[in-house]
């Protein structure tokens, strides 16, 4: 098996590069197809509009408008207009970058600035991901669209929480997707030894393990700071 590979799907915000310091070998940049209205063919019969199932594209009598940051790029528009007047375009949402350093490999995707759907930028990261090794997927922090595409299909989801209410709140919540997705769930406590919820008694008495720890320690925030990973 070759070295583990890191992919970074928190497309909004990526982060991973900076504490991967490795060449980049690859970009690429990512289209999703939206519809592209004929009107001389379009009748404004409507059914565009009824199939639909994200708002994206609304038949008035005059016009038919698009709304490209709500499409998911289905095809079902261009698939069921009865004139053919709809053609699919590629619309650039951002960019797949690879980067590497020895065996170890990173992938992330970054979502154009004003784009207003990171989930079909990650399923195009994930669609690339290359077989044969490890791969460890940065998830995009909640319970969104976004976090639920980078848990699906995974093998286990490590849940990083903090002995915080708000932590204890979104740990629940994060739980309920994990159980959903049917994707096995492990907790990693970080700024562990803060005065809160007892994150510990909570896994316990839901039979979750806990597989590490991260001290609330002020050396450990300077160095995290500076880029430098905890475990060189």
């Amino acid at each position: 098996m070759k070295g583990s590979i890191l992919i970074d799907l928190d497309v909004e915000e990526p982060d991973c590069y900076l504490f991967h310091d490795g060449l980049e070998r690859a970009r690429e940049e990512i289209f999703r197809p939206v519809p592209r209205i004929d009107p001389e063919g379009c009748t404004r019969c409507g059914r565009c509009g009824e199939v639909c199932q994200f708002h994206a594209i609304v038949p008035l009598p005059r016009e038919v408008l698009v709304f490209h940051e709500l499409c998911h790029g289905c095809g079902a528009c261009s698939m069921f207009c009865p004139e053919g007047a709809i053609t699919e375009v590629e619309h650039s949402v951002g960019e797949l970058i690879a980067a590497s350093r020895g065996d170890f490999e990173l992938m992330y995707g970054k979502l154009k600035v004003g784009e207003a759907m990171p989930a079909y930028l990650i399923r195009q990261v994930r669609s690339r991901i290359p077989g044969g090794r490890t791969s460890i997927l940065d998830c995009p922090p909640g319970t969104a669209c976004s976090s639920v595409e980078s848990i699906r299909g995974t093998d286990l989801c490590v849940l990083v929480t903090e002995p915080t209410p708000f932590g204890l709140h979104d740990l629940k919540l994060a739980l309920r997707v994990t159980e959903t997705l049917q994707v096995p769930a492990v907790v990693f406590i970080n700024k562990d030894g803060l005065p809160g919820p007892d994150i510990e008694g909570f896994c316990n008495g839901l039979g979750i393990e806990i597989i590490g720890r991260l001290p609330l320690r002020r050396d450990v925030a300077e160095r995290y700071s500076r880029g430098e990973l905890l475990v060189e």
